[in-house]
């Protein structure tokens, strides 16, 4: 039976895939070229982590391996990671290929003699040629590398010979990466501007389906539609983590199979999941996220404030890009950046909040409040709950300024009001059998606390920063038709405002707004966080 597997490349023996076709028989076109004849394409492929770049290529290569018009070669070069030197790297990939395809080649003393390989002397027939983990090798070896391989495909274009009858017969090239392939590191520019680009996008939503109702076809156990849908939200297709939750939850928490895999078990494997199981992919990002170079760019992300434009060129957001940290959407003539799924921002979330605050300092400003009309048995008062917290911000106002990162204009990032309400509910209600879970709905901009009670009652807090007013009234319906989505019939929207608020304002404005449309009641609550 076969099994879900996120360790590199997956097989289509032993593991659930989908076959992405027409992702195949793109990558095939551009290396053949449409009419072979006139000769293929020298492409990048590429991607973040654990995308299916390798598996995809590596199809191609079973597929044309016994082919009788092409010699075809896959090389993976992760290896020679720390080999400086052009000609030895470039030595070690010729031994590769020649191995692959059964013709030897005389080792190179100097770059100038790398093309000299290609030519029909050695090459009886056009050769495909497939660098997986291109970008592991050093910039300086990779633009030597790309320097050649364009210089032949401009010798080849003005061969007017067939394809299969040019001096140089490096008929199509692919090289798999995640970022300096494509030049953008190369502070020289990039030689390689023949190529063409190949992106490996995150399963579809139809896809993510197919793949588990395929183990419910072959193992008889169902999968409750809800569950593949959630898997679906909080991955939104990536696939190496589509392929852990199924993991998780076809065998390692699969106790039973004699029952439908539902909403429980999948909630179960989710909070362990965030808090106790390794993942090589999440711990890469959390990496990369958390350093020291990147760090501010994921901190201003976190902000409700407006979104921040993405560019491609933009060296840190080209970097976390590429690594599966951070995303981009599309909202008419602009692109915004977000983060590319719900599990990585809420593990990237709660990292940066338990790393702040580690400490919360005084929980409770008076140890012997009566707590009964804030949190009780039967249900929570946000409104007086947001006042306990409000008296603790107050009460710890110096440490929580003090442990807040700052910006380069030394104002203190937006998130980090979240980030302490956050790990200051977790401290509080640790103890009062509550869950509290953070939601990010739309990838940027918008933060949401669930606190579930007693496994019972259901509580949505929506977090803004104050702006200005028509925002606020803009937040005040949104938060309405949210509410509404959770199936809820009150739902608390928690301000927080960085300059004094008086008396007046908060009689003005911090009550309960009811909304004909929805029939839902948001309560506004306003922080003071100064």
């Amino acid at each position: 039976m076969k099994t879900f597997s996120s360790y590199g490349p997956v097989s289509k023996k032993s593991n659930y895939y989908v076959p992405r076709t027409n992702l195949l028989n793109q990558a095939r076109e551009n290396l053949l070229g449409k009419n072979p004849e006139e000769g293929g394409h020298y492409i990048t492929v590429w991607a973040s982590r654990q995308c299916g770049k390798s598996w995809l290529l590596r199809e191609l290569f079973f597929e044309m391996r016994d082919s009788r018009q092409y010699l075809i070669a896959h090389i993976d070069l992760q290896h020679l990671t720390k080999v400086d030197d052009s000609v030895r790297a470039i030595n070690c990939i010729m031994k590769m290929v020649s191995e692959q395809i059964h013709i030897d080649f005389p080792e190179i003393n100097v770059l100038e003699q790398f093309e000299s390989l290609f030519k029909s002397n050695y090459l009886p027939m056009p050769l495909i040629l497939i660098l997986d983990e291109f970008d592991a090798l050093k910039e300086e070896v990779i633009t030597d590398i790309i320097g050649t391989f364009r210089n032949i495909h401009n010798l080849r274009q003005k061969d007017g010979k067939s394809a299969f009858e040019r001096e140089y017969r490096l008929h199509g090239v692919a090289l798999i990466g995640v970022r300096s392939v494509l030049g953008l590191e190369n502070k020289s520019g990039s030689p390689f501007n023949v190529q063409k680009s190949l992106q490996i996008p995150y399963l579809t939503y139809e896809e993510v389906n197919e793949m588990y109702h395929d183990y419910e076809r072959e193992s008889g156990q169902k999968v409750n539609q809800d569950v593949i849908d959630r898997v679906f939200y909080v991955t939104n297709g990536q696939p190496g983590l589509v392929s852990w939750f199924g993991e998780l939850l076809t065998e390692r928490y699969n106790k039973d199979k004699t029952k439908a895999i539902d909403m429980d078990l999948f909630k179960y494997v989710y909070a362990d999941a965030l808090s106790v199981l390794p993942n090589n992919n999440t711990i890469n990002i959390i990496s990369k996220a958390t350093s020291d170079e990147y760090r501010n760019v994921i901190l201003n992300l976190f902000k409700t404030s407006g979104k921040t434009v993405f560019k491609f060129e933009d060296p840190a957001f080209n970097y976390l890009y590429m690594h599966g940290v951070i995303s981009f959407e599309r909202d008419g003539e602009f692109r915004y950046a977000k983060f590319p799924c719900q599990f990585v921002q809420e593990k990237l979330f709660d990292r940066f909040a338990r790393e702040i605050y580690s400490e919360s300092g005084k929980i409770l400003p008076d140890p012997f409040i009566d707590i009964d009309p804030i949190i009780n048995e039967s249900a929570i008062n946000v409104r007086n709950l947001m006042k306990l917290y409000q008296s603790y911000f107050v009460e710890n106002r110096e440490y929580i300024i003090g442990k807040a990162p700052r910006r380069s204009d030394n104002k203190i990032f937006e998130a980090t009001y979240h980030f302490n309400l956050y790990a200051w509910l977790n401290s509080f209600l640790d103890r009062k059998k509550c869950y509290i879970s953070p939601e990010f709905p739309t990838g940027n901009g918008k933060i949401d606390l669930l606190i579930k009670h007693k496994n019972i009652h259901i509580y949505g807090l929506e977090l803004k920063s104050f702006t200005d007013l028509a925002e606020m009234k803009k937040s005040i319906e949104q938060a309405a038709y949210y509410g509404k989505s959770l199936g809820l019939s009150v739902i608390s929207l928690v301000i927080f405002f960085n300059t004094k608020i008086t008396d007046e304002l908060r009689e003005r404005f911090e009550k309960d707004y009811a909304n004909q449309e929805t029939g839902v009641k948001v309560e506004l609550i306003m922080i003071e966080a100064v």
